[in-house]
């Protein structure tokens, strides 16, 4: 977390600042599409976004990444300890789990139903014992808590231009539109978990069931059944991405370039994900560098001009303006030399004179295709 981001939250204490920085190095190093789309947030915002990844992110590595040979009784155990913590900072206790310390801060500064995040716990809970989904339904109702109530945790530090709830089902839609595209990309890591998300119901319309997909795992051999379902995974997912697009202009208008920025950004994994011939199951799909900084490029623009409208003017409109692509590639242009690539960041920077523009370009050369 840099100190602009924390003074300009009104975050303090040093243990709480260290607790931030702590969240803000995990959303860097993992969540990269998310952390670009973050850097077009207004600074003031940007500490509680990265607190709520921070600790979605510390469940999720509970569940899935203590230890390859770590039992279930023992990741069920890290995540109550972990559960316990929480309870204890939300009724102001303290606690040393850096994670646990800021979004409990971040929840409180925000007003953030509690329930989100017990819903959520619930559902990181459920992946030490559930592999399987036979429907879409039964996914939908997992999504709930490991994907829609992050959404939900969003809207208030986005701000809405509506009543709250009326952008609530919108922001749902996109927690769950995002977890599907991250299902659709790791179905092969999942298989070495020994999990399918997608629906065994969908799998069986084209003839698939996990035995298939993990012998193509295993023999890296093409299955045409398997290319039929991904397909049809993709084109639901697309779906949800349509089912969640108007809630964009529900947001503030400071906010909203930042989750377009995101929702772009993840829907392009879709198109990688058919453009490398749905072998998902074999390979993870990436979205490049070059198509990563013209989005960045274009929310930059958009969050720029909406932090210089007037006060009615934010509160009346969320559009964010086009940019001519002549200028994102003129601005935005990468050369496959590190040094080349620096130094176009620093003129645009100091032709704009925003720091924004510096932190982006960065954020761009150093973060690869996508997260887990």
């Amino acid at each position: 977390m840099t100190a602009r981001e924390l003074d300009a939250a009104g975050i303090t204490d040093p243990r709480l600042r260290a607790a931030y920085t702590a969240c803000r190095r995990l959303n860097a190093r993992h969540g990269r599409t998310y952390f670009l789309a973050t850097r077009l947030l207004p600074v003031d915002r940007r500490a509680s976004v990265h607190a709520l990844y921070g600790f979605a992110r510390r469940a999720d590595d509970i569940v899935d990444d203590l230890g390859t040979d770590a039992p279930a009784e023992e990741r069920a155990a890290a995540l109550d300890v972990l559960e316990s913590q929480w309870r204890h900072a939300v009724q102001g206790g303290e606690v040393r789990e850096p994670v646990v310390m800021a979004a409990a801060d971040a929840r409180a500064r925000h007003h953030i139903p509690e329930r989100h995040f017990t819903d959520f716990l619930t559902s990181m809970r459920s992946d030490l014992t559930v592999e399987r989904y036979p429907t879409y339904a039964d996914l939908h109702a997992y999504m709930h808590g490991s994907a829609a109530v992050i959404g939900l945790q969003m809207v208030p530090v986005l701000g809405t231009v509506v009543p709250r709830a009326e952008a609530e089902p919108y922001a749902a839609a996109l927690g769950r539109a995002f977890q599907l595209t991250n299902f659709l990309r790791d179905v092969g890591e999942d298989l070495d978990r020994g999990r399918v998300y997608l629906p065994l119901d969908l799998l069986a319309a084209y003839g698939v069931d996990p035995d298939l997909l993990m012998w193509s795992r295993l023999t890296g051999c093409r299955d045409p059944r398997i290319t039929a379902a991904l397909r049809a995974a993709a084109a639901l997912t697309r779906g949800v991405y349509r089912e969640a697009e108007p809630g964009i202009a529900r947001l503030a208008p400071v906010s909203a370039p930042c989750v377009r920025a995101a929702f772009v950004l993840y829907r392009d994994i879709l198109t990688a994900i058919e453009r490398d011939g749905y072998a998902a199951v074999h390979r993870r799909a990436v979205v490049g560098r070059r198509r990563r900084a013209a989005v960045a490029a274009r929310g930059l623009v958009g969050a720029l001009a909406a932090r210089t409208l007037p006060d009615r003017s934010r509160a009346a409109s969320a559009a964010v303006p086009a940019v001519p692509r002549t200028d994102v590639r003129r601005t935005w242009a990468r050369s496959g030399a590190e040094l080349d690539r620096t130094r176009r960041a620093t003129e645009t920077a100091e032709k704009t004179g925003t720091t924004e523009t510096a932190e982006i370009a960065e954020t761009t050369r150093t973060t690869g295709g996508g997260e887990r």
